[in-house]
């Protein structure tokens, strides 16, 4: 099956999108029919990788959808990223048209990079506008002729170090990935509601969020981001039964929400970052329904594991999906036995092609067809895994590796804070030293003493953070994950101002 074809699963008079009106499946089709007709005249076709550009809607999966059809590759981008680096994907992508919701400003951008292909912007409202007053040739299909092995999407990593890379999905890597996924979920059907709220340029919101729904033919309810209340209504109102949200979600839930706000509500998953042990126990004893928590990335589509909904293990991201091997290796590429702390390893029909025009970063990464992800983990006897930590997080102090995620999940046990990050900072005696972020309940008073009596009876004397500092937010991407390079960035520029003054 291609990813496209998906949208064919739901009858034609079932609602496909709650958004603003909704929208049946026989709407989206003919939509979706509307948009290939158009995108087809304007002279796009198979192979060319064309930016999209758009807050989650529906107008975003039209487009997505034709653009699949026509044998495009569709490049989705963070609509958070400035004009420069808009322009860098650009130019890295070698597009010459990018669909947008609104104009972008990037012709000076892309002259600096050098990049003098003309790139012609399709803005969607214009064009909506258009086609209720022209109608265009029908398109040809070329459902014959594109395999399921060709490139349907590249995923522009976040650029955690350097500059982002374009991670190249098949129609076979993501269809795979919606269908294990689905095996490894409670049992869903066409009369399920999903919500989308996570952003749909986003591997995770777009494979779980709006493939899987689709796939079903059952509805999406569309939000363009989250905000607490807005959400928990559109929950209620719509009868959303299927949640899928990353830990800061659910602890604005937690904290907000009612105990029968979310009864309709059978299912929930958490991606995206570590779901803390606190939020998730939280959760559970208010709504009576466990988080099952999840774990990819999204060269793997990006589903890899996720916890059986027979049976949940807090902290752990769960098994592998069906279909989908995982290892722990050493440093040699070594498998090692459970419970022994290695890099966590992945392979399956989800697993990229490779990185857009990066051949030795490929190589890197997909090493005897083996992803390597980066992430440090265990696997225990029952086979669940457990990730301890990126391996670029981790801190080394005075020669021993001290895991981040170990002081975080004790911070979250302190009465009053509500998120917790820790990162390792440059020390003259020891290399590294752990230096602690904690966002506190406005309610409660920041102590850095009592926070450190707290810890170190609990962690061994190189463990406990250096420093603690009290801030009022947490830098994170739109999915929600921490970003600790930006915390890593500061730190680096407050060390240069100390040094030039």
């Amino acid at each position: 099956m291609l990813v496209h074809q998906l949208i064919q699963q739901g009858t034609p008079s079932a609602v496909a999108f709650h958004t603003l009106t909704k929208v049946t499946y026989a709407e989206l089709r003919e939509k979706f029919s509307a948009y290939r007709d158009f995108f087809y005249a304007q002279g796009i076709r198979a192979g060319e990788n064309v930016g999209l550009f758009s807050r989650n809607s529906a107008e975003f999966v039209y487009c997505y959808m034709a653009l699949s059809s026509l044998g495009a590759i569709t490049v989705p981008m963070n609509f958070q990223l400035t004009p420069r680096e808009v322009a860098y994907i650009v130019k890295d992508a070698q597009m010459i048209r990018v669909v947008t919701m609104e104009k972008l400003d990037i012709e000076l951008e892309l002259r600096q990079y050098e990049y003098r292909t003309e790139v012609k912007q399709l803005v969607i409202p214009e064009f909506e506008e258009l086609l209720t007053k022209t109608a265009f040739e029908p398109a040809p299909s070329f459902d014959s002729v594109i395999a399921d092995t060709s490139a349907c999407v590249i995923i522009y990593t976040s650029g955690t170090t350097g500059n982002p890379k374009g991670a190249i999905l098949t129609h076979q890597n993501l269809i795979s990935n919606v269908q294990a996924f689905g095996a490894a979920l409670p049992p869903a059907s066409s009369v399920d509601n999903i919500l989308c709220v996570l952003p749909m340029y986003h591997s995770f919101a777009w494979t779980c969020a709006v493939l899987y729904p689709l796939s079903l033919g059952a509805s999406i309810t569309i939000l363009e981001a989250f905000a607490p209340k807005e959400t928990i209504a559109a929950i209620k109102d719509t009868g959303v039964t299927i949640v899928f949200g990353v830990p800061p979600i659910y602890n604005y839930l937690t904290r907000l929400g009612a105990a029968d706000d979310l009864t309709n509500v059978k299912t929930f998953v958490s991606g995206g970052a570590a779901l803390p042990q606190k939020i998730a126990e939280q959760f559970q004893e208010k709504f009576g329904t466990p988080i099952l928590e999840g774990y990819g990335l999204s060269e793997a589509s990006p589903v890899v594991a996720l916890n059986p909904y027979q049976k949940t293990k807090f902290c752990s991201i769960g098994r592998p999906l069906p279909g989908v091997k995982v290892k722990i290796v050493n440093s040699k590429g070594e498998t090692l036995p459970p419970g022994d702390i290695g890099e966590l390893v992945v392979q399956g029909p989800n697993v990229m092609k490779g990185y857009y025009n990066l051949p030795l970063e490929t190589s890197r990464a997909l090493r005897n067809s083996w992803l390597h992800t980066g992430d440090i983990a265990y696997q225990d006897m029952e086979g669940y895994l457990f990730i301890v930590d990126r391996l670029k997080d981790m801190i080394i102090i005075n020669g021993e590796n001290v895991y981040p995620r170990e002081i975080e999940e004790l911070l979250y046990t302190l009465s009053g804070v509500i998120e917790a990050a820790v990162i390792g900072v440059p020390d003259p005696l020891r290399g590294e030293a752990a230096r602690a972020y904690i966002v506190m309940d406005p309610d409660h008073e920041f102590d850095r003493k009592a926070i450190r009596d707290f810890l170190q009876p609990r962690l061994a004397a190189y463990k406990v953070p250096k420093d603690i500092l009290s801030v009022d937010a947490l830098p994170k991407n739109k999915t929600g994950k921490i970003m600790k390079r930006l915390l890593r960035e500061q730190v680096c520029a407050e060390r240069g101002q100390v040094q030039t003054g």
